[in-house]
């Protein structure tokens, strides 16, 4: 009188759901230099930690006594993992079962994926491969009729992007449904000739003229330049670090905080590097990334979307031990103004910070928007107002410091000017309405022309503008806090950052009622 039988024949589906879809389609998928999907839950996930749910859900073949003879598995494998001792719920999508496609696919178990993220204010980690719960051709003979389209849970995708973080990696050729999920995150990650993003594949593609490959169509060197993915690495274990990583900056969900890490580097430490690191000609670049690395807790940085909108550098990072969100301009391109793509960049980035409660750090080098006919041809001005939105709506903690050029609208969205300023400005602040440089000689033009010496006249009238220019008058009126020796920088972040989580953790204590 016991269950022992049942137990055998659990143990059998176990055993078929293994096999995924079969030795021969496993060893294809290897032989494309591809994970399969129970792999890379292993590889993702803390050692030991995955507990599959609806591991035998699929589709099951019986003999005319109606016992089982093989079971196909579902394509896509979900359940609850560790990542660095904190829970998470781990998919994967298995193309080894009929590609991902649809027919394979039991939509409940990806809605119920989704909502056991957001209802148990969990991380969600999507490996997606193939079209992801996606069309078929071969469904429409399978199933005898068409269907309107509609998406099965979609609410719980958008749901997780209010509540949760999420993290897409794309692990193969995604199309459809799959490319949708993989855009539906915070934070997403094409591996370099291996992953492929599009809309329709190149079949599709075709139909309408374009003689393309899958990666000529959605390669990562399109999707990572143009703001649909955020980042490319070089093979699925990076991918599946680059996650981690990430997730370890970020709350478990919307109502909880993030977590300070213990901290060696020294709070008071000061980087000679700093004092002569900005040229003192304006027309000479420098790396915003050598004085991050300078400022922050030595190996805490993170860079995200390096690859678009390259003008802003947008990263996570601690500061004695406590994460941030750091904002920056990179000289090294454009000069650091802003055109269409890095204000999407920027907005998106300050949003983030704001849904997840991360201070934020902004190093400000911003000669403003991005200017002439490309500028305006790609709506510069309207993103830009867009990204500046981003920044005066933020009630997150809010640090600005000014490293060189702040000028115009863009260079006002450095912080939101009507908030308390905490703000340091190195001597190498240059600010204003437009670059003097710009608009001297149109101004001066009279002058100039009229004086015996035009030339001497000239540098005349630049160095006293110079004088008047110079950042300690600004700090005279108080229309700049502080001008600090950029040594200092570390220390005052430091500071920043200790009264910012006070302020943070004070905030979540009070909406508990505590």
């Amino acid at each position: 009188m016991s269950w022992k039988e049942e137990i055998e024949e659990l143990r059998q589906r176990e055993a078929f759901a293994e096999e995924m879809g079969g030795a021969e389609k496993v060893a294809r998928q290897h032989n494309r230099g591809k994970l399969d999907a129970r792999e890379r839950i292993k590889r993702l996930v803390d050692a030991d930690s995955f507990r599959e749910i609806g591991k035998i859900a699929g589709r099951g073949d019986y003999d005319e006594a109606d016992t089982l003879v093989h079971a196909a598995p579902s394509n896509l494998i979900f359940g609850r993992g560790d990542i660095d001792g904190r829970p998470v719920v781990a998919s994967a999508d298995d193309f080894t079962v009929r590609g991902g496609a649809a027919d394979a696919a039991l939509h409940r178990k990806f809605v119920q994926c989704e909502k056991m993220a957001h209802e148990l204010g969990i991380p969600l980690i999507r490996m997606i491969d193939g079209t992801g719960g996606g069309g078929s051709v071969k469904t429409l003979e399978t199933m005898g009729f068409t269907y309107v389209p509609a998406v099965p849970g979609w609410d719980d995708i958008m749901r997780n992007q209010e509540t949760v973080p999420v993290v897409a990696l794309a692990l193969g050729p995604t199309a459809g449904m799959g490319a949708a999920r993989t855009v539906a995150s915070h934070y997403s990650v094409m591996v370099r000739g291996l992953s492929q993003i599009f809309a329709a594949g190149p079949v599709v593609a075709q139909a309408i003229g374009e003689d393309v490959d899958k990666e000529g169509l959605g390669g990562s060197d399109i999707h990572t330049r143009n703001g649909v993915v955020d980042d490319e690495v070089a093979d699925e274990d990076e991918a599946f670090a680059a996650a981690r990583r990430f997730l370890s900056y970020l709350p478990s969900n919307v109502n909880e905080r993030a977590a300070r890490w213990s901290n060696d580097d020294p709070v008071d430490r000061r980087e000679e590097a700093l004092l002569s690191i900005v040229p003192r000609d304006d027309k000479q670049v420098y790396s915003m990334r050598a004085v991050m690395e300078a400022v922050f807790d030595r190996h805490s940085l993170f860079e995200m979307g390096r690859r678009w909108g390259r003008a802003a550098i947008t990263a996570f990072a601690r500061l004695d031990g406590w994460p941030v969100a750091v904002l920056a301009n990179d000289p090294s391109y454009l000069g650091g103004s802003w055109e269409a793509l890095t204000s999407q960049k920027v907005k998106r980035f300050c949003e983030l910070a704001e849904q997840f409660r991360l201070p934020v750090v902004h190093l400000v080098d911003n000669p403003g928007f991005m200017v002439g006919v490309e500028a305006e041809r790609t709506g510069t001005i309207r993103y830009g107002v867009e990204a500046m939105n981003a920044v005066y709506k933020a009630t997150v903690p809010w640090a600005s410091v000014i490293v060189r050029r702040a000028y115009g609208i863009a260079g006002s969205a450095m912080s939101n000017a009507e908030r308390f300023q905490y703000r340091f400005a190195w001597p190498s602040g240059d600010w204003g309405s437009l670059p003097i440089a710009g608009g001297l000689e149109a101004a001066y033009k009279s002058d100039i022309e009229a004086a015996e010496d035009p030339a001497a006249r000239l540098a005349e009238i630049k160095a006293k503008l110079e004088a008047v220019t110079s950042p300690f008058r600004t700090a005279e009126k108080f229309s700049v806090e502080d001008i600090i020796d950029p040594r200092d920088t570390r220390p005052l972040l430091c500071e920043f950052a200790d009264l910012a989580w006070r302020k943070l953790q004070a905030g979540q204590a009070d909406s508990r009622g505590e």
